[in-house]
This record gives C-alpha cells, structure tokens and sequence, in this order.
C-alpha cells in the first residue's frame, strides 16, 4: 500500500482547502474524487493541477463499482471524506439530494471501504484509516446558558441536512463496532474562508454588499454559531487523521462564538476600510423571514482534541475574517464564475419569498449594534 490518501469532494470548499493544506504540509499523493456538482470548483485546485502528487477523478461517491476499482488501483493508505450535500436551506427545499448523498454515499463508501481493508495484512491493515468530516448541526440547538457540544452530547438534528449527517455518523460508527473498519469522526462548527461558495453567510455578505444589493439577516439576526478559520480545520483533520484513536469522534471549533448580525456587521465595516463606498455598507443590511426551524446556538467543546491530540486553531475571528475577506477582494473573478445564471435562480428562489422586515425597531439595532 502507498502513502496515497483518498478526499471526496476535494473541489468542494473544504475539500479544496483541505487537498492545499495537504499538499503544502506533506509529501503524500492525493486522489481527489468529486462529481463537481454547483458546489464544486476544479478552479479551486488550479495552483495544483501541475503538481505529479495531485490525481482528479470526476467521478460520484454513490458509485459503488467505481470506488472499488479506484481503492484497488491507487490502494489508499486513508480515505478523508468531505463529500456533502452542506447547505441548510437547500435541504429544506430539496431534501432528496441530501439522503441520497449524504447517507446513501456514506454507505456506498463504507461498503467499499470495508471490502478494500479486508484485502489488507499486516502494516498497510494497521495503518489504514477512514475519516468521516461532519458537523456540529448533528447536535440540535442550544440555549443560550447551556454548555457547548461535546462528543457525547446526545444527537437532535433539526434539519434535512443535519438528519442526513447525523445519519451518516451513526453508519460509520456502526461499521466500526460491526465490522472492525478504523474509522474517525470529526463534527466542525462552522466554517468560513476562500473559496467558500456564495449561498453561505459571510460570502454572501462580501458578494452583496460589494455588489450593492441587500444583505439578508434571517430572524433578528441573533442566531449564535461558533466561527472555524477553514485553514485551521484542515489542519485538526490532519492531526486527527495523524494521531487520533480509530473508533473516536472530535469535535473542532474555533472558540469564536458570534451571532449572525454582528458578523455581518463586522464584514461590513472591515469592507468600509478596506474597500470604501459611497455609503457604509451596513445601510444595506435587512432582516428578513427567519428559516424553518433555524437553531438558535451551537458552540463546541473542542477539549477532547486540545487535550489528547494538541491542537488548537491558530486565528482569531478578527484574524480569519480579514483574511477572508482580503481574499474574497483579490479574487473577484472566481466570485463572478461561480455566481452563475443557475446560482441567481435559486438565490431567487431562497430570499425572493422573505418578506424584508421593514420595522423600525429592528431596522434600529442596526445602527445600534453598528
């Protein structure tokens, strides 16, 4: 068996970051394995794309046969799996695409992966590793006084996207007590970045207000998440993948807990320094219809991973936001190809039938809390 790993969904936003990291830090290949579905970017590995470590396959993580002929070639000493359906109102729309991903995927990859770690002996079986990248909406919502997830806080997904993860958890947890197979599990908060597709808070807030149209705070705005720099998730995924115990779950945070509006607030202002319009682009900000069933918190206990394996994010939000927006600046032309006619449509479709809460008392807390 070589040093190979395996990433699914490697275009993806995470996945990208994740496959850069990887080969910034380490001299193993990668197999990227990714359908390139709207979220997925090949132009997010264009500066790799020379490199003799990096393979692209086009190819769908539902495909059985597929993944066994691409475990018995490259015979991976790791599969790293991001491949995921991820976005919470896009579930709520269309649920189907997320089961059939999600857990359907999850299980096709399972199956294969079992029956590759069957062939192994000695070292390569010893070594080998198969890690599940989840999140922390598997955990349900907290309140405002409770204490923040933990690996054994109890799983109450409260969307078609966390029911589909909390799903795939409980598959790979089931293949390691059933069948033996090594597996890890990490659950990230949330995660912000390059490369980041548009339909998720802050890129959207970058991409709107630099292009003058309103920036939409669901509800009150007061939904509370805890923020991840992606860089400093791939890195936890590389020291979980390194050091951590096959059969255990981790949870990664950024212990930067934030609620919605004070980051749009904060993009807005940074963007009124770095990149000054007519007016500050907190004006453009409007509250509008809350989502189904939106959690009201989430905050992780990242303890278990800081304890045992030793690591600890390297940004603060200040640090990471600037950094994100910084790069979403200089980068305005992968905003432009990926904000595609279909992109458009179903931003239509999402915000156009949310009433705009034009209430002046919550149009006030922006200026307030500005």
């Amino acid at each position: 068996m070589s040093e190979k790993i395996v990433v699914t969904g490697g275009c993806g936003f995470i996945g990208s970051n994740f496959v850069l990291e990887w080969l910034a830090s380490e001299e193993a290949p990668v197999i990227n394995l990714d359908a390139l579905t709207y979220a997925g970017n090949p132009e997010n590995l264009a500066s790799v794309g020379g490199d003799p470590r990096y393979t692209f396959v086009h190819g769908d993580i539902c495909d059985g046969d597929l993944l066994g002929r691409l475990f018995a070639e490259h015979r991976p000493r790791a599969i790293v799996h991001f491949a995921a359906e991820s976005h919470v109102d896009r579930s709520i729309l269309g649920p189907d695409a997320f089961l059939k991903t999600n857990i359907d995927g999850t299980f096709q990859l399972l199956k294969a992966a079992r029956a590759f770690y069957e062939t192994l002996t000695g070292e390569e079986r010893e070594g080998f590793r198969f890690l599940h990248v989840s999140t922390d909406e598997v955990y349900g919502t907290l309140e405002p006084d409770d204490p923040a997830f933990s690996e054994s806080t109890p799983y109450a997904p409260n969307s078609p996207y966390a029911a589909s993860k909390a799903s795939s958890d409980m598959l790979v947890r089931a293949w390691h007590h059933t069948y033996k197979l090594p597996t890890l599990v990490t659950n990230c908060s949330n995660n912000y970045g390059p490369f980041q597709f548009p339909e998720k808070l802050i890129p959207l807030t970058i991409s709107n207000a630099l292009a003058g149209k309103t920036l939409p705070v669901y509800g009150d705005g007061q939904q509370v998440r805890d923020w991840l720099y992606v860089v400093d998730h791939c890195t936890a995924i590389r020291t979980v993948l390194r050091q951590g115990r096959p059969g255990e779950t981790y949870n990664v945070g950024g212990n930067n807990q934030r609620a919605n509006l004070d980051v749009v607030q904060t993009i807005c202002a940074l963007l009124d320094k770095l990149k000054p319009g007519a007016r500050p682009y907190a004006e453009q900000i409007k509250f509008v219809q809350d989502r189904p069933g939106h959690d009201r918190r989430y905050a992780i206990d990242a303890r278990k991973i800081s304890g045992e394996l030793g690591w600890a994010p390297a940004e603060t939000f200040e640090t990471g936001l600037r950094k994100t927006v910084e790069w979403y600046l200089a980068n305005g032309a992968w905003m432009r190809d990926v904000t595609s006619g279909a992109y458009q449509h179903w931003m239509e479709k999402n915000y156009g039938t949310r009433d705009v809460k034009a209430d002046g008392a919550e149009n006030a807390k922006v200026e307030d809390r500005r």
